[in-house]
C-alpha cells in the first residue's frame, strides 16, 4: 500500500500552485462578494449575483471583459423581452408559453447563427428571459414583473462589476502574453508539421495532424479577440495579428500543396529528403535569413530547365521559405513591440467563417419543442413549481444545442443537479437553519467554493462536472432575502429541476442533432459552392477570405467520431483550396504572348467542366486530367520561359485535383475509401 499517496503534502491545497491559488481564491472572493452586495441591497433572490459573478469567471482579463460585456448586453436585451412578453400574453398560458417558446427558440437559432460574443449575449438573452418570465406565472399581481426584472439585471449587473473587481485585484495570466507565446509554438509547430507531411507515408496520422494544426490556428483566433479587449496595446496591433494568423493558414497550406508535389513527383532528386530537413533545421533558428535558407537549398535548384515538377517543386519550397522568415520577423517584431508602437502591414480581412443554417434552424426548433412540451406538461398538471422545470429547460435547451455533444452534456448536468439537491437538503436543513447573520453563512461558503475551484483546476477530467457543480449551486442553495426554508418547495422546486432537464433531454433523442456524415455533405456542398464563385471572373471572396473559409469548414467536425465524414470534408477542404490557390496564381500570371494566356484560360474552363455544386464528374475528371498532363507536356518542349512556368503552374493544378479520382458520387460520401491525406 502506497502511504505517501495520504501524505499532506499531496492535498489538493498543498498542490496548488500559485496561479491556480490566485484563479480559486479570485472567484471564490467574487462570487461570496456578489452573493453580500445583492443581499445587502435587500434584492429578493441574491444568489443570482452570485451565480453571475461564476459564470463570467475566467482566467484572463480579455475573457472577463469580453464575456461580461456579452452579459450585459444578453441580460438587457433578455429582460426587455421578457417585460413585453409576458407583459402582453401573462393572461393566457397557451399564449404566454409558444410566445415564449418562440423567443427562445430565436435566440438558440441566433446562438448558432452568429459567434463570440454575440453568440454568448443571445445566449444569456434567452435564459434570462426564462429566470424573469416563468417565475412570475404563480404572479396574480402583473405589477410584479417590473419588480422581478429589475432585480434580476441588477444581480446580474452585480456579479459582473464583483467578477471584474477581483481580475483587477487579482489579476490573471496576460491575454496577449497568452497570444504571442501560441503564436510561437504554432509558428515552431508548422515545421514539425512540414517535416511530417513531406514524407511519402499515407495514413490516419497525418489528416489527424493537419485538422489539429488547422483547429489550433483558428482557435488562436479567439485568443485574438480577448487579447484586443484585454490591453490598448493589442487593439493597435490588431492588424498585425489578424494578418500573422493568414499567414499561418496559408503556410498550412502551402505545406500541403508540396505534400501533393511530392507524392506526384515520379523522380524526384536523391537528396531531397537531406535537404528538406537541413532547411527544417536552420528555419528553426532564430538567426535564419534568406541568406541561410537559400545556401541551403541551392542543391535542390532545377538544373534541367524543360523539367516542370521540378521548378514547381522549386518555386513553391521558396514560396514558403519566404512566408516562413517573414512571419519570423513579424512575430519578433510584435514580440519587442512597446504599447505605442504601430505596424504597416497588408490589409487583411477577418477569418471567414459559415453558419450551418440548417442546423441552426433545427435547434431553434428542437428548443421551442422542448419548452411547449414542459410547458404542456405543466399546464395539464397545474403543478406550482412548473416555473422551475420551464426555467431549468429553457437554459439547459440554450446552453447545449449548439454544443458538440448535447447528449453527454444534458446527462452531465442531470449528475450535477441530483447531486446538488441531495447536497443543498443537508446545507439548507442542517446548516442554514442555524445561521442567523450572513457572514457566518460566508465563512462556510467561501472554504467551499475555493477548493471546488482548486478541485476543478486540479482534476481536468472532471473539470465539467465541477464547472456546472460552481454555477448552479446558487440556484440550489436559495439565499434568499428574507431566508424561507419550506421543505415542501424545497422538494417540489428540485423535483421539478431534474423533470424539466429529463424532459429537454426527450426532446434532443427524439429531435436528434444532424449526424456527422450528414452534416460533412454540407459542409462539403459550401466548400463546392465557394469554389464555383472562385473560378467567376468577379468571384466575392478573395483569395485570403476563402483560404479562412475553407479551413472554417474543415474544423467543424474536428470532435465528430465518424472518421469517414471527417476524412472526406479535409480532403475535399485540401483539394478546393489548392486548386483555387494555383486559379489565382493563373490569374496573377500575365505574359505577352496570346497563345499562353488562352492556354491559361482553357485550364480554368476545364474545371468549370470538372466541378459543380453537386460534385466532381469522374468522366470530365479524367479527361481534365489527361488534358492539363498534355498541355503540360507541351508546353515543357516550348521555347518560351513563361511557357515552361506555366506548365509547372499547371501541373500543381493536375496534382491537386488527382486526389479526386477517387471521390464519392454526387451527394454521398463513400463506404469504401483508401485514406489519403
Amino acid at each position: 500500500m502506497n502511504l505517501s499517496a495520504f501524505s499532506w503534502r499531496n492535498t489538493l491545497w498543498i498542490k496548488a500552485t500559485r496561479p491556480q491559488w490566485r484563479y480559486a481564491l479570485r472567484n471564490g472572493i467574487a462570487m461570496c462578494l456578489a452573493l453580500m452586495v445583492a443581499y445587502y441591497l435587500n434584492l429578493d433572490e441574491p444568489y443570482w449575483a452570485m451565480t453571475s459573478a461564476a459564470v463570467v469567471s475566467f482566467p484572463t482579463v480579455g475573457g472577463v471583459i469580453s464575456k461580461s460585456l456579452g452579459r450585459v448586453a444578453g441580460s438587457l436585451l433578455g429582460a426587455t423581452a421578457a417585460l413585453i412578453i409576458a407583459g402582453h400574453t401573462l393572461n393566457d398560458p397557451w399564449l404566454f408559453l409558444l410566445s415564449m417558446a418562440t423567443w427562445l427558440g430565436f435566440c438558440t437559432w441566433a446562438c448558432a447563427h452568429f459567434t463570440n460574443n454575440v453568440a454568448y449575449a443571445f445566449q444569456l438573452a434567452g435564459y434570462t428571459a426564462a429566470i424573469i418570465a416563468f417565475p412570475v406565472i404563480n404572479v396574480l399581481d402583473t405589477t410584479e414583473l417590473w419588480d422581478i426584472a429589475q432585480a434580476r439585471v441588477c444581480e446580474v449587473i452585480i456579479g459582473i462589476l464583483c467578477g471584474g473587481v477581483m481580475m483587477m485585484i487579482l489579476p490573471g495570466t496576460s491575454d496577449g502574453t497568452a497570444l504571442i507565446a501560441a503564436l510561437k509554438t504554432m509558428h515552431t509547430r508548422l515545421l514539425e508539421h512540414a517535416s511530417l507531411l513531406w514524407q511519402p507515408d499515407t495514413n490516419d496520422e497525418i489528416r489527424l495532424a493537419h485538422e489539429k494544426v488547422i483547429g489550433q490556428i483558428l482557435t488562436m483566433n479567439l485568443l485574438r479577440i480577448q487579447a484586443f479587449w484585454s490591453h490598448y496595446r493589442f487593439r493597435r496591433q490588431n492588424a498585425l495579428l489578424n494578418y500573422l494568423l493568414h499567414q499561418q493558414l496559408r503556410m498550412t497550406s502551402a505545406i500541403s500543396s508540396l505534400r501533393r508535389m511530392l507524392l506526384n513527383w515520379p523522380n524526384p532528386p536523391e537528396n531531397t529528403r537531406e535537404i528538406i530537413e537541413a532547411l527544417l533545421v536552420e528555419l528553426a533558428r532564430p538567426t535564419a535569413d534568406f541568406y541561410s535558407v537559400a545556401r541551403i537549398i541551392a542543391p535542390l535548384a532545377p538544373v534541367d530547365e524543360y523539367d516542370y515538377r521540378h521548378r514547381a517543386f522549386w518555386q513553391r519550397l521558396r514560396y514558403f521559405c519566404r512566408l516562413y522568415l517573414l512571419s519570423s520577423r513579424w512575430i519578433r517584431a510584435v514580440e519587442n513591440a512597446t504599447p505605442i508602437t504601430e505596424f504597416s502591414v497588408p490589409q487583411s480581412p477577418a477569418l471567414a467563417r459559415h453558419t450551418d443554417n440548417m442546423e441552426a434552424l433545427w435547434s431553434g426548433f428542437r428548443t421551442f419543442c422542448a419548452l411547449t412540451l414542459v410547458g404542456t406538461w405543466g399546464i395539464a398538471t397545474q403543478w406550482d413549481s412548473t416555473s422551475a422545470a420551464l426555467t431549468l429547460a429553457a437554459i439547459s435547451s440554450v446552453l447545449y444545442s449548439v454544443s458538440p455533444s448535447p447528449f453527454n452534456s444534458l446527462t452531465l448536468l442531470l449528475r450535477t443537479l441530483i447531486l446538488l439537491s441531495l447536497f443543498s437538503f443537508v446545507v439548507m436543513f442542517g446548516l442554514m437553519v442555524q445561521i442567523t447573520d450572513l457572514w457566518q453563512f460566508l465563512l462556510f461558503l467561501f472554504p467551499l467554493l475555493t477548493t471546488m475551484q482548486l478541485l476543478k483546476l486540479q482534476m481536468p477530467k472532471l473539470a465539467g462536472l465541477w464547472g456546472q457543480l460552481i454555477v448552479f449551486m446558487g440556484s440550489f442553495i436559495v439565499v434568499t432575502n428574507p431566508p424561507v426554508y419550506d421543505f415542501a418547495n424545497f422538494l417540489n422546486d428540485n423535483l421539478a429541476k431534474i423533470l424539466g432537464v429529463a424532459l429537454t433531454w426527450l426532446a434532443f433523442a427524439v429531435l436528434r442533432p444532424g449526424s456527422d456524415a450528414r452534416k460533412s455533405r454540407r459542409h462539403i456542398r459550401e466548400l463546392r459552392r465557394g469554389f464555383v464563385d472562385q473560378l467567376s471572373r468577379k468571384p466575392h471572396l478573395r483569395e485570403s477570405e476563402y483560404e479562412s473559409l475553407v479551413y472554417h469548414h474543415v474544423s467543424q467536425l474536428n470532435n465528430s467520431q465518424d472518421v469517414l465524414a471527417r476524412r472526406w470534408l479535409l480532403r475535399w477542404g485540401v483539394v478546393l483550396l489548392n486548386c483555387s490557390h494555383v486559379v489565382w496564381q493563373l490569374r496573377a500570371w500575365e505574359t505577352r504572348s496570346d497563345p499562353l494566356a488562352q492556354v491559361r484560360d482553357i485550364c480554368i474552363a476545364l474545371l468549370r467542366d470538372v466541378m459543380s455544386e453537386r460534385g466532381v464528374q469522374q468522366r470530365p475528371l479524367e479527361a481534365t486530367l489527361v488534358e492539363l498532363q498534355r498541355i503540360c507536356d507541351t508546353l515543357a518542349r516550348h521555347h518560351l520561359p513563361a511557357a515552361r512556368d506555366l506548365a509547372s503552374i499547371i501541373w500543381r493544378l493536375h496534382c491537386s485535383l488527382s486526389q479526386l479520382e477517387q471521390a464519392p458520387p454526387p451527394g454521398t460520401i463513400g463506404d469504401h475509401i483508401t485514406p489519403q491525406a
